[in-house]
């Protein structure tokens, strides 16, 4: 009889102790000087940041100061790792901050059974567990963890920066062993990696693509949008050239076209465009690339053409955004393919592209006006790359030919992004990334942002951005309220997640406006605040109290910093609105903070750099260390001579752990060579030079 210790890889339920109870116990014998290995998760640390938040409350608990190397696995990474048994079936994602040597020796090569993969300075390490594979370096069928990492393995593209990745090619020994998985009878519940594997590589055989339909006609019904395999089988049939692909096309509708893409046909053209004139932002991609693989090669000439019939056609704006970022994908990757240059140089050409494109007159208004929204932060490095002394990234292009294209759309700017303003409906990091650029507003960025606020299609996000500028410069008036309510409150109820973003719930602004202007509707948004559904509000109510503040308000909030709850923004708030009250700068309301018994210290000092201009506060649940608004707001907080020293030092390790400093190419824009030798001589000056932080992975 087998015993549970010498049990093969894929019987894991005879195992006496879980996997997970094997890492934790080598977990915790990891610590050693000048390294912490916190303890494994809770639910309540779910990101990077909260996991650096217990690390600062682990050393402050411990009474440790200076720099400080430590690990952690935050509850994500925990639920993707471990099943419902604490059986290891994925990558275990170990983060950390500090020395990366240090953590390296610290975490060593991982428990018995198991081992620890470095992934360098930029990336988290990764445990999992140790397999056999034969001569050929295939794995067990039977090794349910070998299999997966042979397959992880083939997963894994040549170039992925690339815009349309490619897979290596398979050994024969690879591709046999990958075909007997698709042998009769097929389960399709456990062939969807394999096939993927094999037809990312256009080796399905017409017989195993025939099988794979009749198994999933049959278990499926016809329901292909429910079934994994279907963008592959999809693949083989339109290169096997199988009418019923097309039966599918027509089911899936836009759903289909990134496959139509990959195998390119008239027909498959006709269908695309259809799907990109009627509104759908994902065809445009596909439109372009087969537009030019069967009738205009030029990418600049048919992304024209496109614009041409999308502006007739009337689709909306984030269909020409769509085409203004396949344009942008499809000339990198030409240059790219020409020239043999990496993914890093090509990041340098699409910064060119866009300063080209914000004045060129082959395109339509419209595509240059969103190609200069980009390039407005690109030139000074586009700028910089071409006067590279060592040699410009931009290879084959003259560096006065790039010169001439900077002057050209710097003289243009302003003229051609007069009134205009970022795309409300990007994801959140996005909109982040602009916030800095309005700490102070010109007139055209007030008039814009009032459109957009009376404009009832602006959803949630957009409103919440727009709204917050308005309202912290204190250019928000009765008409914004006027404008948002009544027709407006079923939208504006809903919930609306904000602990990622610098600004709030657009309600929770609006009544904070509505409040401070005395507006007849403040009595009514207060009342529905206070009421008991929906129930998402209660987490946000007491930041409405920043409105029309006083004493009662204050000590409300203060009950809850002081108390065990999740903090989403209350502490800020009461910092805000004590500084209105007393009529002080809200940096000094929270500098007299620091040290207080009850008050959170690590967000206290996310507080202290989110106050620091009450004109433009940053609401994000954490420092956001590649954004230039916590940047810029670090470096006041730690030169302001108004500050104690103990509040002066949050801000120079803020900004020590800033991208800036530690991994600039995070940056979006990167930074230029010389606004990071600024921001060094600026730490050098600071701490002697050296950083002596911790930074996250």
């Amino acid at each position: 009889m087998t015993s549970p210790d010498t049990a093969p890889p894929g019987r894991r339920s005879t195992r006496r102790r879980s996997d997970l109870s094997t890492i934790t116990a080598w977990w915790r014998e990891l610590e050693r000087d000048g390294f912490l290995a916190l303890p494994p998760p809770s639910r309540a640390r779910y990101t990077q940041s909260e996991g650096h938040g217990d690390a600062a409350e682990l050393l402050e608990a411990r009474g440790l100061t200076g720099p400080a190397s430590f690990a952690y696995w935050h509850w994500q990474s925990h639920q993707r790792a471990f099943d419902r048994s604490g059986s290891l079936t994925g990558e275990l994602l170990l983060h950390w901050g500090g020395d990366h040597a240090t953590v390296a020796a610290g975490l060593g090569d991982g428990p018995e059974g198991f081992h620890v993969v470095d992934g360098g300075p930029k990336s988290a390490f990764r445990l999992d567990r140790t397999t056999a594979r034969d001569e050929a370096g295939l794995p067990d069928p039977a090794d349910p963890d070998g299999v997966r990492q042979f397959l992880a393995a083939l997963d894994e593209p040549v170039d992925r920066g690339a815009s349309s990745l490619r897979y290596r090619p398979l050994s024969p020994a690879e591709g046999a062993w990958l075909h007997d998985r698709l042998r009769d009878p097929l389960d399709l519940a456990s062939v969807t990696r394999f096939v993927t594997a094999l037809e990312r590589r256009d080796e399905l055989t017409p017989d195993e693509t025939d099988r794979l339909m009749t198994a999933g006609r049959r278990e499926h019904e016809g329901q292909f949008t429910e079934w994994d395999l279907w963008r592959d089988l999809l693949h083989a049939l339109l290169r096997h050239d199988r009418a019923e692909a097309w039966k599918i096309v027509a089911d899936l509708g836009p759903g289909a076209s990134a496959v139509l893409r990959q195998v390119p046909s008239e027909r498959g053209l006709a269908a695309v465009r259809g799907y990109a004139l009627a509104g759908d932002r994902a065809s445009v991609h596909s439109w372009l690339a087969l537009h030019r693989s069967l009738r205009e090669p030029d990418a600049v000439d048919a992304a024209s053409a496109l614009a041409s019939e999308l502006i007739a056609a009337g689709a909306p704006d984030t269909s020409l955004r769509g085409l203004y970022d396949a344009l942008i994908g499809a000339v990198t990757a030409d240059w790219r393919r020409e020239t043999g240059a990496d993914h890093h140089a090509g990041l340098s050409y699409a910064a060119f592209s866009a300063v080209r494109f914000g004045t060129d007159e082959r395109l339509p208004h419209t595509l240059r006006v969103l190609a200069a929204g980009v390039a407005r932060d690109q030139t000074d490095l586009v700028r910089e790359e071409a006067l590279k002394p060592g040699g410009s990234a931009l290879t084959g292009i003259d560096t006065a030919e790039v010169l001439a294209a900077v002057e050209r759309f710097e003289a243009a700017r302003e003229g051609i992004l007069s009134g205009t303003g970022p795309d409300l409906t990007a994801y959140e990091g996005a909109l982040g990334r602009v916030w800095h650029r309005y700490r102070t507003l010109t007139d055209t960025d007030v008039r814009w942002l009032r459109e957009r606020v009376a404009d009832p299609d602006t959803d949630l996000q957009g409103l919440g951005f727009c709204l917050e500028l308005l309202v912290a410069h204190g250019l928000a008036t009765e008409a914004e309220v006027d404008a948002l309510l009544p027709r407006r409150m079923k939208n504006l109820t809903k919930t609306y997640r904000t602990t990622y973003t610098e600004w709030r719930h657009p309600l929770v602004t609006l009544t904070c406006l509505a409040l401070d202007l005395g507006h007849p509707a403040a009595g009514k948004l207060v009342s529905w605040w206070s009421g008991a559904r929906p129930v998402w509000k209660d987490k946000v109510r007491l930041l409405t109290h920043l409105g029309a503040p006083d004493e009662t308000k204050a000590a409300e909030l203060w009950d809850f910093v002081v108390s065990p709850a999740h903090d989403v923004g209350q502490l800020m708030t009461w910092v805000l609105l004590r500084a209105r009250l007393d009529g002080e700068h809200p940096l000094l309301v929270a500098d007299r903070l620091l040290g207080t018994p009850g008050v959170n210290g690590h967000v206290l000092q996310r507080v202290l750099l989110g106050v620091a201009d009450p004109l433009q506060p940053l609401w994000h649940y954490s420092v956001n260390s590649s954004s230039r608004s916590w940047w810029q707001r670090a470096v006041e907080v730690a030169d302001h001579p108004g500050l104690s020293p103990q509040a002066r030092a949050a801000g120079l390790r803020a900004a020590t752990e800033h991208c800036l400093i530690r991994y600039p190419g995070r940056l979006e824009p990167a930074a230029t060579e010389a606004e990071r030798a600024e921001a060094r001589a600026w730490l050098d000056g600071h701490t002697g030079g050296g950083d002596g932080g911790t930074s996250p992975r």
